[in-house]
């Protein structure tokens, strides 16, 4: 018996530990940024697959494509002498299609992040969170089994209303627990690494796993990945965190404020650079360096690195020197590294933009995460559900217009001038960071500027009531 009763003790010590919940989140952000990156560089390949039945003719070492089409079937005899060189003639073809499918995902958080959100004010973010991890796994099944580009759609689509959840659950617990800024921004650089490192880990995983035991294995072995997380989420994240305050800002009333609009702006600018170099950069890679297969994915570890580097270790450095000027000169990084890709003549004269424009993003999320929360907490109502939501709207807004705008325009000006054009869009808008200037670096009290009496029903009274509280514990 007391061993049964030292067990449940430590079980519950264990489910109310914030450590053991900043881990869960961290692996939850994890694993979802895994199945975000993993398709990334063999999904052109994957569709030109199932766009074309492709034979080859033993007797000369040619190849033949049967190409299928809606009303009719074409046969294309054609003089190239392996399918990597087929590949490298015809991939530019697919810019349309695998924009669209990478896109499907942030189209459907765009959708639902307000909602999400919403949901997450009024039932708390334990529940939310686990909900979103069965739901990646539902989209991993998904992936293994479709033969089509519909059900690839879907299950991209539906990865999107699991992301949501994560994101928006996960970063709001974080930013509950721990309401001192200096110890928040400390936690959400670390909890936003596990996103860095699935992404690290993304990238390469999904393309070697491709091509040496192919897609169906791939998402099998995602799949039961996810299923571990989540049975480790159901059995220590019991209790479900959520604000004592019963209002809350409403979405609109947030996205009207003019420092929070600015500093999702950002968030949301840096994150295009990205945005465009998943769907394009690849197909670029193969029209002009014609790379194996398995470097496409690992082409993006500088990326991964530099945002695993600029989220663990800049949250305290930019609260220390200004979170305005971080970002700032994070965003001016992201623009000058984007503009220098398209001077590459070979793989490994990607690392070094890549690694910058990762930290420079990294280094940004790491600044403007945490002020999300600070400014809801002088500025509204301490309750992040919404806030948290709205910071995914611009990301979604980033990784739907970029692949499905980008697709389209690095067929209209080429990828050269389109990373160009990105690289220029945030080195101007980087100097709007200032606009945060007195709000990224602690205030007091009577510093704090009110929205408006809509954003915050009875304001004057919570803020009274919180005086008088503050006032008994100091006669304390």
């Amino acid at each position: 018996m007391e061993e049964n009763e030292r067990l449940c003790s430590f079980l519950l010590k264990i489910q109310n530990s914030t450590g053991v919940m900043v881990i869960l989140i961290y692996f939850s952000l994890l694993v979802d940024n895994m199945l975000l990156t993993l398709i990334v560089p063999i999904i052109p390949d994957y569709i030109y697959q199932l766009e074309n039945i492709i034979n080859e003719n033993e007797s000369n070492d040619h190849l033949w494509i049967q190409n299928i089409t809606e009303n009719s079937t074409v046969y294309n005899y054609t003089n190239y002498r392996s399918y990597d060189d087929l590949l490298r003639k015809n991939i530019n073809k697919e810019n349309g299609l695998v924009g669209i499918l990478l896109a499907s995902k942030a189209l459907t958080q765009l959708v639902f992040n307000p909602l999400i959100g919403a949901i997450i004010n009024r039932m708390g973010y334990i529940y939310p969170l686990v909900t979103g991890t069965i739901i990646l796994i539902i989209s991993c099944l998904l992936f293994a089994s479709s033969d089509t580009f519909f059900l690839l759609l879907m299950a991209r689509s539906i990865h999107g209303l699991g992301s949501s959840c994560i994101s928006i659950s996960g970063m709001g617990v974080i930013a509950e627990k721990y309401q001192e800024d200096k110890e928040r921004s400390r936690i959400m650089g670390i909890t936003m690494g596990g996103i860095a490192f699935g992404v690290l880990i993304g990238y390469p995983f999904g393309s070697i796993m491709y091509d040496f035991v192919g897609k169906t294995a791939l998402f099998l072995t995602m799949a039961a990945l996810i299923l571990l997380v989540t049975v480790f989420q159901v059995i220590f994240l019991r209790q479900n965190f959520r604000s004592e305050v019963s209002s809350h800002s409403t979405f609109f009333n947030l996205l009207i404020d003019p420092q929070i609009a600015v500093t999702v702006g950002a968030i949301c600018i840096s994150t295009s650079a990205m945005s465009i170099l998943e769907p394009c950069l690849p197909i670029w890679l193969i029209e002009v360096m014609s790379p194996p297969k398995w470097q496409l994915g690992l082409v993006f570890i500088p990326d991964s690195l530099g945002y695993l580097i600029g989220t663990n270790f800049f949250g305290p450095i930019s609260f220390k020197f200004g979170r305005w000027l971080t970002a700032m000169l994070s965003l001016f990084l992201v623009g000058a590294c984007a503009m220098t890709i398209p001077f590459a003549v070979h793989v490994t004269h990607l690392l070094l933009p890549h690694f910058g424009i990762g930290l420079g993003i990294g280094v940004a999320d790491a600044a403007l995460m945490p002020l999300l929360a600070s400014l809801v907490d002088k500025r509204h109502v301490s309750v992040y559900g919404s806030v948290y939501a709205l910071a995914q709207v611009s990301v979604s807004l980033a990784y739907s217009l970029g692949p499905l705008v980008g697709s389209q325009l690095v067929n209209l000006m080429g990828f050269p001038t389109l990373m160009r054009f990105i690289g220029l869009l945030n080195i101007l808008y980087s100097p709007l960071c200032c606009l945060i200037k007195d709000s990224s670096s602690p205030v007091q009290e009577n510093k704090m500027m009110l929205i408006g009496s809509a954003a915050v029903p009875n304001y004057r009274a919570f803020l009274e009531e919180n005086q008088y509280k503050r006032f008994i514990d100091d006669v304390d």
